[in-house]
């Protein structure tokens, strides 16, 4: 992984972090918790109206991470000129300590569609998507991040894991791997896959950082239960006991816990982050190879 991730990375530490949502910016300004790190949603603060100069006045404080959500770096079009410089413009304001995109499409031409759809995971496909990395990574003058997304189909065209296609692009890029440990679980139940293989396929020093949050279940009218991730609610236990094992996989890394969806009060994110705080705490002074040797 290139040197400048590392250097990117060392400015958001490695506990838990709260992504940020327009309801709780006051309570932060105000307040100033006793919270690591926050995550933002880059589309929030590009106007440069009020809600980037309360993210600067924010950020005098705290690490920041920007996490967009409209590259579409999977999409055959290269990113859109004027999002991408926007995005650059946030990003030189604001100083990220990483930024951050997901493995799927969203726009096809001038339409955006609102949501974040998957990818055929094939050569061609892998040779579109890390193209589009690339041009945002120049214009950026840092790596990105990518993060795996939840899935409700898969493509028969597809002719490797999405856990290849993304250990394949970080290779041919550079980007490091934002592992979102609830996708990872959402999409492994809707597609009655082993998440455990998926965790132990990852480039481990490419992983930078992990994603949680919570995810609804839905039964369909022939019985089959599908999981969505709507990010509301509390993370599930098996997603916690997933994290656990990402953290001997890959040891500790920023996580963030993520909440977009009937947001709660404030505590309830604060104590969200406390349990992954535990789970980073035992696993640094029990399981860390660094803790040991110190």
């Amino acid at each position: 992984m290139p040197d400048r991730l590392h250097a990117a990375a060392a400015s958001i530490p490695a506990m838990a972090g709260i992504g940020l949502r327009f309801p709780h910016h006051r309570h932060v300004v105000d307040t100033r918790p006793t919270v690591a790190w926050f995550e933002v949603h880059a589309e929030n603060y590009m106007s440069g109206r009020a809600p980037l100069s309360c993210l600067e006045s924010i950020r005098r404080d705290y690490s920041i991470s920007l996490h967009s959500v409209g590259l579409s770096l999977g999409s055959a079009d290269p990113p859109d000129a004027e999002h991408l410089a926007k995005l650059s413009s946030l990003a030189a304001r604001v100083q990220p300590g990483l930024v951050s995109d997901h493995l799927s499409w969203s726009r096809v031409a001038e339409f955006y569609l609102a949501d974040l759809l998957p990818l055929p995971y094939t050569e061609e496909a892998l040779a579109v998507v890390a193209e589009n990395i690339e041009r945002v990574q120049v214009a950026l003058g840092r790596t990105i991040l990518v993060e795996n997304p939840s899935t409700y189909l898969t493509y028969a065209a597809s002719v490797m894991d999405e856990f290849e296609f993304l250990a394949e692009i970080s290779r041919r890029t550079g980007c490091g791997i934002l592992c979102d440990i609830n996708n990872l679980y959402v999409s492994a139940s809707n597609h009655a896959t082993d998440p455990l293989r998926y965790l132990d396929a990852l480039p481990a020093p490419s992983v930078a950082e992990m994603h949680l949050a919570g995810h609804a279940v839905r039964q369909l009218d022939d019985g089959t239960e599908i999981r969505i991730d709507d990010h509301g609610s509390t993370v599930a236990p098996a997603v916690w006991d997933l994290y656990g094992t990402a953290l001997s996989r890959f040891g500790t890394l920023p996580t963030l816990i993520e909440w977009d969806t009937d947001i709660p009060a404030f505590s309830v994110l604060e104590s969200e982050a406390a349990c992954a705080q535990r789970m980073l705490d035992q696993y640094y002074y029990v399981g860390s190879p660094d803790a040991h040797a110190a």
